[in-house]
Formats: C-alpha cells, sequence, structure tokens
C-alpha cells in the first residue's frame, strides 16, 4: 500500500499523522480555498443526506451546526465561530444513548469542522454512514462518492482507500 504524505502531530504524547494534500494554502499545503469550501460542502451534505434517511432532517440544533458551516463556505463567519459550533455538537453528542444520533451529531460537527481542518470532511462522511445499518452503508458510501465534485474527487477516493 503506497504511503500518503503526511504531517506529524502530537496531542497529549500521541503522534497523529495528518495527511498534508488537506492542509490548506494559506499554511502552506496544496489544497486551494474552493477545494476547502467544496469539501465542507460536499462533507456537509452526506450528513443532510444521513439525517433524513434517519427522519432527522429537521433537527434544529444539527441544522444550526451544518448552517455555521455554510456561512463559512460563504465568508459570513470566522473559523472561530465554526469552531464553536463543532464543539457544541461534541456537547450534545455527548449527552445522547441513541448510537444513530450520536453519529449523526458527531457527523455534523466533523462537516463544520472541516473549516478548521479540512480533513474533518472524511470523518463527517464516515459517522453519517454510521448512522446507519450496517448492510446500507455500501450504497450509501457509493452515494456520497458520487456526490464528490471534481475539484475533490480523487483527493477524497484515494484517502478513503
Amino acid at each position: 500500500m503506497a504511503r500518503l504524505p503526511g504531517l506529524s502531530l502530537h496531542i497529549n504524547n500521541f503522534r497523529i499523522m495528518r495527511d498534508t494534500r488537506f492542509v490548506a494554502q494559506h499554511r502552506g499545503g496544496p489544497l486551494t480555498m474552493q477545494q476547502h469550501r467544496d469539501l465542507l460542502q460536499w462533507a456537509s451534505g452526506c450528513v443532510k443526506h444521513s439525517l433524513a434517511l434517519n427522519g432527522e432532517q429537521s433537527n434544529p440544533s444539527l441544522l444550526e451546526i451544518l448552517g455555521t458551516g455554510n456561512a463559512w463556505a460563504q465568508g459570513k463567519v470566522s473559523v472561530g465561530e465554526v469552531r464553536k459550533a463543532a464543539f457544541a455538537a461534541i456537547a450534545i453528542a455527548k449527552q445522547l444513548d441513541d448510537p444513530a444520533k450520536i453519529a449523526l451529531t458527531r457527523a455534523s460537527g466533523h462537516a463544520v469542522a472541516v473549516a478548521h481542518m479540512a480533513d474533518h470532511a472524511l470523518k463527517a462522511a464516515d459517522y453519517a454512514l454510521k448512522a446507519l445499518p450496517e448492510h446500507e452503508r455500501v450504497m450509501e458510501q457509493q452515494w456520497q462518492n458520487e456526490q464528490l465534485p471534481d475539484s475533490i474527487a480523487s483527493l477524497v477516493l484515494s484517502a478513503r482507500k
């Protein structure tokens, strides 16, 4: 298996490798602002689709969180505001007992966290899948992949392997 380019981070004495292809240009990486926005919008779309499949498409808390991410993509809010929305999702998830609702809430948090670190898009899509029954996940991942804009398709598909 090919080794992906990575950036080593140390958090609480744990070494975490991040795929440097997801680092934004303004941070010295290759990811353009349009690709960054496309990742957030794709991740948000994956979460919204899973919300609908779970009958949660009108959950006001999650829609507000996702709306903050979309506002960032339009240049209307700061990354700091988006991070607050992501942390709010974490707080909501900690109060839940239903595994599907926990996954949907975490998916929403990761979708908006794309504004801060673009590779959160992958986790958002993964959590959106976890919210579904196991037998539906392969088809849903295929649907997710079909929604990828050309600007990010090869990046995401190679990172998901």
